[in-house]
This record gives structure tokens, sequence and C-alpha cells, in this order.
């Protein structure tokens, strides 16, 4: 309780405690805070007392609604809302969120730029939330870094975001925000339909995040300076894109950015060319030290490596189960359940060291995880390879920690594992080192 704001509404402090301040913004503040009842950590966006005009009410009525009915892996979780009367005069609405690890945008920025390849990343995750919003109907007109939460990947090769604040979102075609104070706020993001103050749809949230792509890549805004200043700027210029910014990113930034709407790609145009993007510049993640896997009995896959990708396969809730030796000329096989393992094209095994991995990876659903392109299971070359959406694979490790395969479950529908389905499989890659150990042993003898 030590940490609990003076104004802490009595109806929060019943369920949840508030722990430390994550943001303060305009009209809100954010905490962390523990939700009591169920023993887990949250986001709690508390409303001054202040903001209680019939706008301000409005507003917050409608991030409720928006993001209440709204389920999207990009998009922060609504988890409770409410408003407390405690004091009749001043009104108290809270909203309760999932309590997304790492820090918002903004704060990431005042580091100084992003890799190209985070750059990617970030925008392929919003772009994609964006499409799904937009496929709703739902203009979010507050795309800004402040709003897109971050959080590394724990070897810090990937980066992931999430969207939100919806108190200003419309449904349909809107209006621009006209509150003096908002405007400040946000007018770096604003469209120039959005400046001025016309009608605003799905394209003003491509242009805003064309601004907050360019400013990840140079840590600079695009249009500085005072809010009027600001807004009439964008109406007579485009966002300058530094000379040192690769061309088929300034081809991106300059088509996102147009000054008409109707000039600028939709939302999945951007997001499938952001997923490109991504591809193209993460290529594979750190790869760990590998070497040459033992030479194996041609015998080798037989009843008990069968077993254990059954196992492995029943464990996961999915109809194929893979080991993959690695070699320097050859990745071998094995599987279980309904699908041929030929299917996925066994000349995979060109790209076999892009089958390691540093550690346990885990892909819920390839077309919305620019991970997936890179990988020879997920985005076989050939054209007749079956389409799998889910993957989950941990590393062969050898006595000394050297990775000399992979055993992964897959399907061909988006999945989930959860943290004791992955440690089995774990257990099961340990079991395929032992065996492996035995027959080496075996055959020098």
């Amino acid at each position: 309780m030590a940490n609990e704001p003076a104004d802490w509404p009595a109806r929060l402090r019943r369920r949840y405690t508030a722990l430390s301040l994550i943001a303060h913004g305009g009209f809100a503040d954010v905490y962390k805070a523990r939700d009591e009842f169920l023993g887990r950590d949250v986001a709690v966006k508390l409303f001054r007392a202040t903001a209680t005009t019939e706008s301000d009410f409005r507003n917050q009525e409608v991030e409720v609604n928006v993001l209440a009915g709204l389920n999207h892996p990009n998009l922060v979780t609504l988890l409770d809302a409410g408003v407390d009367h405690t004091d009749p005069g001043n009104a108290r609405v809270f909203y309760v969120m999932e309590l997304v690890e790492g820090t918002d945008l903004k704060r990431r920025l005042d580091s100084g730029p992003l890799k190209i390849r985070q750059v990617a990343q970030v925008g392929y995750w919003v772009a994609g939330a964006l499409e799904y919003v937009h496929g709703l109907g739902i203009v979010h007109r507050d795309v800004k870094p402040a709003n897109i939460l971050t959080a590394l990947s724990n070897d810090g090769s990937t980066i992931e975001a999430q969207l939100g604040d919806f108190g200003i979102a419309s449904i349909g075609n809107a209006e621009a925000i006209s509150d003096d104070d908002h405007v400040t706020g946000t007018v770096a993001y604003f469209s120039p339909e959005q400046a001025r103050g016309e009608e605003v749809g799905p394209a003003s949230d491509v242009y805003a995040l064309g601004l907050v792509l360019l400013q990840c890549l140079t840590a600079k805004l695009a249009f500085p300076g005072p809010a009027q200043y600001s807004a009439m700027a964008r109406l007579l210029d485009d966002p300058a894109i530094p000379e040192e910014v690769p061309h088929e990113w300034r081809v991106l930034l300059r088509a996102m950015t147009a000054r008409e709407a109707s000039d600028r790609p939709d939302i999945h145009d951007v997001a499938h060319a952001l997923r490109q993007l991504s591809f193209s510049e993460s290529g594979r993640h750190k790869m760990p030290e590998i070497r040459d896997s033992p030479v194996l009995p041609e015998s080798l896959p037989d009843e008990t490596f069968d077993r254990i990708t059954a196992m492995a396969a029943r464990v996961a809730a999915v109809p194929l189960a893979i080991i993959s030796i690695v070699g320097h000329d050859r990745v071998w096989f094995t599987s279980r359940h309904d699908l041929d393992v030929t299917r996925i094209g066994v000349d995979a095994a060109v790209n076999a060291r892009e089958l390691l991995e540093l550690g346990p990876l885990v892909i819920e659903d390839a077309r919305d995880d620019p991970r997936a392109a890179s990988h020879p299971l997920l985005a076989p070359a050939h054209p007749a390879a079956e389409e799998f959406r889910f993957y989950a694979g941990v590393p062969l490790l050898a006595a000394d920690d050297v990775a000399i395969g992979t055993l992964c479950v897959l399907d061909t529908e988006p999945h989930t594992i959860d943290a004791a389905g992955l440690a089995t499989l774990v257990d099961l890659a340990a079991m395929v080192i032992r065996e492996l150990e035995v027959r080496v042993d075996a055959a020098s003898n």
C-alpha cells in the first residue's frame, strides 16, 4: 500500500493494489498494479477527476466499448473497466488492461533510433493490429510511439509490439478531434486531413504509422515544433527522409505519407510490405555454435525415434513431430501421425543450419509472425509443400551444449503450447541425445 496514490479510488482499492507509476499523460495515469483476486500484475489506466466533461466521458466510453470487443495478439487486452462514484462530484473512470512487460516505443526512442530489423518488426506488428481494427470499421486516429508497447525477446533478436489507447478511436470516418489540448499532444503524428479538420479514415492511420516508422529510423520527429506550425508543415511538405534510409524503405514511407489520402496504400498492403522487409532485414537471428553431427547409421530411423516423435505430437496435440539431425550434407527426418513428412519438402536440407535454434522457439501463427518466412519448414520454397502455421521447436544439444539438430512439432492450424508442454519437448530432446550417444558409442566399438 506504500505506493498507492492518494487518490486511488475505493472501487479499485477493493481488488487492485497500485505498485508503481508506468506513464503520466494529459488526461490519465497508468499504473502497474496487483490484481489481488487473481494474483497477477496488470496495468490500470486511471483518468483524473478533472477529466469529467461530456467529451471526456464520451471518449472514455468509446475506448471501453472498442477495447472490450477487440481480440488480437497485437492489441492490448482489456480485462476490466468501470467508474468509481465514491465522490459523486468527481467520478473516476478506470481501465484494467494486461500488463505488457517492456516499455512504450516513445521511451525506447529516447535512447536513439532502432535497428532497421527492429523497425520492420515493430511496423509489421502494428500494421497487423491496424489491419484487424480497420476490418472492423474502426479508425484508431492516435497512432504514435507512446501508444505502442514494446518488448524484446529473451535473446534480444526480435522486438514485439502491441497497439493500445483507443480513447479517440472512431467507427467509420469521423471528424478530427477538435480539443486543443489533445491536438497539442498528438499533432506530431496527425495526417494532413486531421490537421485540416476533415473527415479521417483508415488512410489517416497509415500516414501516422509512416511517421512513427520514420521516427524509429531517425529518432527525430518529422514535423517538430509548436502544434500549429507542425500541423501546417505537413500541409505544405512531405516529411524529409534521409538519404541513408535504404531505398525500399524510402519508397514505402513516401507512399504511406502521401499528402492525399487516396494516394496512400491500404493497411493490408502496408502490412505485407513490412512483413517482406522484416524477412529481408532479419534474415535469420543469430545462430548458435554448431558442428556437423556425428556419422550416424543409415538405419537410424526406427521405433525408438518414432515413439519419441509420437510422444511429442501427443503432448502438443498436433499432427506432426519431427527430429532433424543436421550434418554437413543432409538433414535426417523422422515423423509420426497424420501428415506425410515428404510434403514439407526434404530439399529444406539446403537450409539445414537454419533449422537450428539458440533455444526453444514457438511460432503460434506463421501468418502473423515475421520470424516464420526465414524458417524452411514454415516458408517452404516448393509451392506444393504443406503450409504449416504452428511451430514449436527445441534444440538437440550435445554434451558441450552444441546444437546438432532440432525436435519440433507442427500444425497446419494456429496453435499454442504451454510452459509444461514446452518443458516436455526439452525432456524428449534430451532423450534423443542420449539415444544418439548410445548409437554412436555402439558404432565405434
